[in-house]
Formats: C-alpha cells, sequence, structure tokens
C-alpha cells in the first residue's frame, strides 16, 4: 500500500516519519539536492566488485552551489533533507518526469530505502544527453513514495 498525503503527514504529526520542510503532493515527498557530490577519480583503471566494496574509495567528495554534468557523466549526490522511517515502512526513491524528459536520471538501480533508515539519501546521478546538464543545490531533483 502507498502512503497518502493525509497519512504521511500524521506520521509526521506523531513523529514517526521526518523529513524536514519539504512539498508533499498527493502520494510523493519531494526531497532537493544537497551541495555535496562524489566523482569518480579520474586515475581509475577499474573496479573490481565485491560485496565489500566501498564507493567512496573511487571518488573525491566535493562541496558545491552548483555543478556541471557533462554529457554521459555519472556522479553521485546527497538529498538535502535527512529522511527518517519507522521500522514499518519503506520507501523508493524516483526521479522526477520533468527532468527525466530532459535526459536526467537519479538513480541507477538502488531506489529503495530501508525501513528505520535516518541519513540523506545517496542518488545516483547521471546525464543522458549530449550536452551538459546543470544541477542547483536545492532544486527539487527526486520524489519519494512511501
Amino acid at each position: 500500500m502507498i502512503l497518502s498525503k493525509e497519512k504521511i503527514l500524521n506520521e509526521i504529526k506523531n513523529k514517526r516519519i521526518s523529513v524536514g520542510k519539504t512539498q508533499i503532493d498527493d502520494t510523493t515527498i519531494k526531497l532537493h539536492l544537497g551541495n555535496e557530490f562524489r566523482i569518480f577519480k579520474e586515475r581509475t583503471k577499474k573496479i573490481v566488485l565485491n560485496e565489500n566494496e566501498d564507493y567512496k574509495k573511487y571518488t573525491k567528495l566535493i562541496k558545491r552551489k552548483e555543478y556541471i554534468l557533462q554529457p554521459n557523466e555519472f556522479i553521485l549526490g546527497v538529498t538535502k533533507e535527512t529522511v527518517k522511517l519507522p521500522e514499518n515502512i519503506a520507501g523508493l526513491l524516483t526521479g522526477r518526469s520533468r527532468f527525466a524528459r530532459l535526459g536526467l536520471s537519479v538513480h541507477s538501480t538502488s531506489n529503495y530505502v530501508h525501513p528505520g533508515v535516518n541519513n540523506k539519501q545517496v542518488l545516483e546521478i547521471k546525464n543522458n544527453l549530449n550536452i551538459p546538464i546543470v544541477l542547483k543545490e536545492g532544486m527539487g531533483i527526486c520524489q519519494l513514495i512511501l
């Protein structure tokens, strides 16, 4: 079952869900882009995947109010909001159609938000166009469905 706006607001009122000050639509919570990005190090020759691999080993953290995402570039970003959920509610992060139609993806495959989470959400951001896309801190980049 997807939570309605009324149920989401009730969960927030009862302090079981926390998402900061943001817009809540009929069934989604808008989340905004923060100012922290992880870009992949240029000298990385290959990544050997294993269960314990840490993406931080291959990336460097930068803080910017604006980032120009080059064609086909893939970076990691975080939401401005910290998402806190109770142990019995999970979420799905999804992109917004207005940006998807302009070639922006905000997650590759890991859109699941675990019950009991209390952190900023990591976004897997990719420019699918052949022209740069400007990302700005505070833009309503994705939405959370509970």
